[in-house]
This record gives structure tokens, C-alpha cells and sequence, in this order.
């Protein structure tokens, strides 16, 4: 097990006004911290999803775990081969490796605050899925930038058909 020793001196301050957001309703990405800014301990957004809005199709981070606290509302969860129900006040945290998605609870809002450790550089990331949705360039460029960002897509089936339910009886 390596350790990681982050490499900054100062205090982080971010203040609400002065971060940066990406998309748009129903799902926007107030950018925080990226690893640059911790001298690569962490990473870190706020998600806010409305009315079962999609947050991220599943996929796994082999160099990085991943936290997920519910500020505000609920939210669903593939960990792994389960689907998990949060709400606010809990903590969901996904290890390297293991294949997660998130989306808010079928009829709910959900506010997220997601912390990635160690850090990765991501606010790109965030800048490119906010260029997809504009259709400036295609989904599947992400595929381009897996590696860069350390986020590979996957299927899986248990999170196909949660969502599949959530839309048939219309809640998401």
C-alpha cells in the first residue's frame, strides 16, 4: 500500500460564488477542488440532481475511491451488483475497482457532495460531459480520455433495469 503525501501548504478556501458550474437542470456540477489545487490528495464536486435525474452511468476508477455524501434529498447507488438507497445524511464510499453509478431517487432531488481520493484531475472531465450535452462533440469521445481521467465505462445490468423501472412507473 502506497501513502500518499499530499504536496500544498496553504488551506483551500472555495467559496460558493466563485466555483465554477458545469451543466444544467436537470443535473449541475459545481466544480470545487480539483487535485491540483490539494497537491493531489483529493478532488471534489457538489452534484445536484432533480426529480430522479441521471448523476453517472456505471463505471470504475482503478486508482481512486470514491465518496459520496447526501447533503440534501435522496439518491440511488450501484455499488458493485447492488443497488443501494441513500438519503440525506448518509455516506456512500465506493473503493477503486469496484463498478458505481449514482442518480437521484425516482420522484426525489438529490445534493451531493462527491470527494475523489486520491485526487485526480477532473474538472476537465466535468467541462467535456457539459460539451456533450451541448452536442458539441460526441459521447463517445469520452472513450478517448478514460485513461486520463481514470474513469471506465461499463455495463450492468442490476443498474439497466433500476433505471428501466424508475422510468416505466415514471419516476425518474
Amino acid at each position: 500500500m502506497s501513502l500518499i503525501v499530499p504536496d500544498f501548504t496553504s488551506s483551500v478556501l472555495v467559496r460558493s460564488a466563485d466555483a465554477e458550474v458545469a451543466g444544467r437542470v436537470p443535473t449541475t456540477i459545481r466544480l470545487l477542488a480539483d487535485s491540483s489545487m490539494t497537491g493531489g490528495a483529493l478532488s471534489t464536486q457538489r452534484v445536484t440532481l432533480a426529480d430522479g435525474a441521471d448523476g453517472a452511468r456505471p463505471h470504475r476508477h482503478d486508482k481512486s475511491a470514491e465518496m459520496f455524501y447526501l447533503l440534501d434529498g435522496a439518491a440511488r447507488f450501484l455499488s458493485g451488483d447492488q443497488v443501494v438507497h441513500a438519503e440525506r445524511g448518509d455516506l456512500v464510499i465506493v473503493p477503486p475497482g469496484l463498478p458505481h453509478a449514482f442518480a437521484a431517487a425516482p420522484g426525489s432531488d438529490a445534493d451531493i457532495l462527491i470527494v475523489i481520493t486520491p485526487g485526480v484531475e477532473r474538472f476537465e472531465y466535468f467541462r467535456h460531459l457539459q460539451r456533450i450535452a451541448l452536442g458539441e462533440v460526441t459521447p463517445e469521445s469520452l472513450l478517448e480520455v478514460q485513461e486520463r481521467y481514470d474513469t471506465y465505462f461499463l455495463q450492468s445490468a442490476a443498474w439497466h433495469d433500476e433505471r428501466r423501472s424508475a422510468s416505466a412507473d415514471g419516476r425518474g
